[in-house]
């Protein structure tokens, strides 16, 4: 899963970063609407936190944009602007929730994944192929029906390529879906996630293979 955070503050920027992370969750930050308008035209996301007192404007203004664009991404309001009047503005206007500050992590949390669950684009809750299955909820892996740990990175990697099994994914894809904006890539960084999930799943009998299309990206699909 990948999220937007449009926020100026850097403290809840760190705090909601560290956050997202324990849930295998991807963040971009944007600090003002000018980085956020390019963020929502450069990527697609599954959710956008968008705070309203940005240097350059209301967050509210990015809204129009965002539905036009991806016009099924959840979007969760988070100011300190918490009037009701505030409120209904920011749900008229067109954002999924509205959560006013301060607020406890663990409510975003919450918010966040009630939103999700609304959100079609990731209703399936397990994701089988072969002799995998990928529970998206808890973030958990069974192979045979015996549990597999996977790093993070891995994880996510799993992730997309069973979302869009016997489909090429890009490298470019995969990168952008399992790093944030600010996370350095080596050249070869991918190359080793893939290597490494290659060999947990031969090890387990999954009856999967990740196949590499030369130039052009990686495909899951079963073992034939």
């Amino acid at each position: 899963m990948r999220v937007l955070l449009v926020e100026d503050e850097l403290e809840m920027v760190s705090n909601i970063r560290a956050a997202l992370r324990r849930h295998d969750i991807i963040l971009d930050h944007a600090a003002s609407l000018e980085i956020a308008q390019a963020a929502t035209a450069g990527a697609v996301h599954d959710a956008i936190l968008l705070d309203r007192k940005l240097p350059d404007g209301d967050g509210l203004s990015l809204v129009p944009t965002v539905r036009r664009l991806w016009s099924g991404v959840p979007i969760i309001v988070i100011s300190a602007l918490g009037s009701s009047s505030d409120r209904i503005a920011g749900l008229d206007d067109g954002a999924d929730d509205y959560l006013s500050k301060p607020f406890s992590i663990d409510e975003l949390l919450a918010r966040l994944r009630a939103v999700m669950r609304r959100n079609s684009a990731i209703a399936t809750q397990v994701i089988s192929l072969g002799a995998v299955a990928f529970d998206t909820r808890s973030r958990s892996v069974e192979v045979n029906g015996v549990p597999l740990e996977l790093p993070r990175r891995e994880l996510l990697v799993l992730e997309i390529l069973l979302r869009r099994a016997g489909r090429t994914v890009s490298r470019e894809g995969l990168e952008e879906a399992v790093y944030g904006y600010d996370d350095e890539i080596a050249s070869n960084t991918m190359e080793a996630h893939i290597s490494r999930l290659r060999r947990r799943l031969t090890e387990r009998d999954a009856v999967v293979e990740i196949h590499n299309v030369r130039g052009v990206g990686y495909l899951i699909r079963p073992l034939q």
